[in-house]
């Protein structure tokens, strides 16, 4: 049965996108307050420690995020669809996953850890804080995997004011933890640690409140045989075409290391550029997603047609903001990361490629948002396997030329993720035009 859903109009997709924005912008807000705060300590070692754990427990739980993106589908369809029972069911599914996933990571905190020092080894003192930090940051785990699929759920439902006062909730009070525990009772990086645990199972605990309304319904659908293995299809999709993504992004600042501490430093410095890029350019991916989704459970073609629409006008109107903004304003933001004059000379060499990076990445973000929320996973994995075969080319034929070739490269990788997705697109429209 389906629903009447609002008039899809610009403001309803500036009331889904723009917290989505507001919620971003908190992220680094609270890794340059854990540094801060850590760095009144007056030594290295527990700077290091703060910085290497977080860097650890991040690219581990970030293997996890698929459970935001795929929840957001799967949750978006079902309420398209007016199916209440069945969006309730999803939520619950994901937190199902992340209490085993979290647990599973706790289990194996031992190994974790030992694997971890094997990949990115330090200094003796540096290892015995970060294990520290890890021991205790490691129980929060089921908590912030647990977020992820709260989080996705609240965006399928357009409730993304929910999800900033989520990320506001839990990064207020982790900086508000951090200056008592390290600054009032000095407790170093145990403080940091303890002041992120308590904030992730506060955060935790107030988007369950958050979603009580879904929880409170009906469990029977949980197991259900083939709605499982339609999550678990989803979610695996999401899961191989991230990892691939985030294997492209990490081979850039490794093959940027090549080149040289002055070279490696400008690309970390232009890299920030592309991360305001995705603050931006994620809030009408995540509209689009919410919105089509939506259209495909309702089964509505035309507010599907206008969703794509009305979202990629949007993010293509950012993108045109961004790249003058960095084009005019790039130099000043250099100068405000960083005072070394070698590396501003360096990065302000290449600043052309991160400027005109949105532009070339903003049809790739839509388009993955228009897949997620239509849950045609496959085509996305099956695109980014092309893309990153392509870009792995680039690098082999480019990288000669030096950093231009490498960041030429990139924007091979982001034209290919549009052109994969942009040829699957056709398809996607002819199979909901005949369901």
């Amino acid at each position: 049965m389906t629903q009447i859903a609002p008039q899809l109009t610009h403001a309803r997709v500036l009331r889904i996108a723009l917290p989505i924005v507001a919620a971003n912008v908190t992220v680094p807000l609270l890794g340059l307050v854990d540094t801060a705060v850590v760095g009144q300590l007056g030594e290295a070692a527990p700077i290091g420690a703060v910085g290497l754990g977080a860097v650890i427990l991040t690219s581990v739980y970030w293997i996890f995020g698929f459970l935001r993106m795929g929840t957001t589908g799967l949750a978006a369809q079902a309420h398209g669809a007016g199916d209440h029972d069945e969006s309730g069911a999803i939520l619950k599914r994901g937190l199902l996953v992340a209490a085993a996933a979290g647990a599973l990571l706790i289990t194996l905190q031992i190994p974790f850890t030992w694997a971890a020092f094997q990949l990115a080894p330090a200094s003796a003192e540096v290892e015995s804080l970060t294990a520290e930090y890890l021991a205790i940051r490691i129980w929060g785990a089921p908590a912030i995997i647990a977020t992820y699929a709260l989080s996705g759920w609240l965006i399928a439902l357009e409730r993304t004011r929910a999800v900033l006062a989520l990320q506001v909730v839990m990064n207020g009070l982790n900086i508000t933890l951090d200056i008592l525990f390290v600054l009032g009772l000095g407790w170093g990086v145990a403080g940091v640690a303890g002041a992120t645990l308590i904030a992730e199972i506060a955060g935790a605990t107030f988007g369950l409140w958050l979603c009580r309304d879904a929880l409170r319904r009906t469990a029977a659908r949980i197991f259900d045989a083939l709605r499982l293995r339609r999550m678990a299809s989803v979610n695996g999709d999401i899961m191989v075409r991230s990892v691939l993504l985030q294997a492209s992004f990490t081979s850039f600042l490794f093959l940027s290391a090549g080149q040289g501490d002055t070279q490696l430093a400008a690309n970390q410095v232009l890299l920030q550029f592309l991360t305001l890029m995705a603050f931006l350019l994620d809030g009408f991916a995540f509209a689009a997603e919410t919105l089509v989704g939506q259209a495909v459970g309702a089964r509505r073609i035309p507010a599907f047609r206008r969703a794509v629409h009305l979202a990629s006008i949007w993010s293509l109107g950012g993108a045109l903001i961004m790249t003058l903004g960095f084009l005019l304003l790039g130099g000043t933001i250099i100068d405000t990361l960083t005072t070394a004059p070698e590396v501003r000379s360096a990065a302000r060499a290449f600043l052309i490629w991160a400027a005109l990076s949105p532009l070339f990445g903003v049809a790739s973000f839509m388009l993955d948002g228009i897949f997620i929320g239509a849950t045609r996973t496959h085509d996305m994995r099956n695109a980014m396997i092309v893309a990153v075969a392509g870009y792995a080319a680039a690098l082999y034929l480019f990288l000669p030329l030096g950093n231009h070739g490498l960041w030429a490269a990139m924007f091979v990788l982001y034209v290919l993720r549009a052109l994969t997705l942009g040829a699957l697109y056709p398809r996607l429209l002819r199979s909901l035009d005949d369901a």
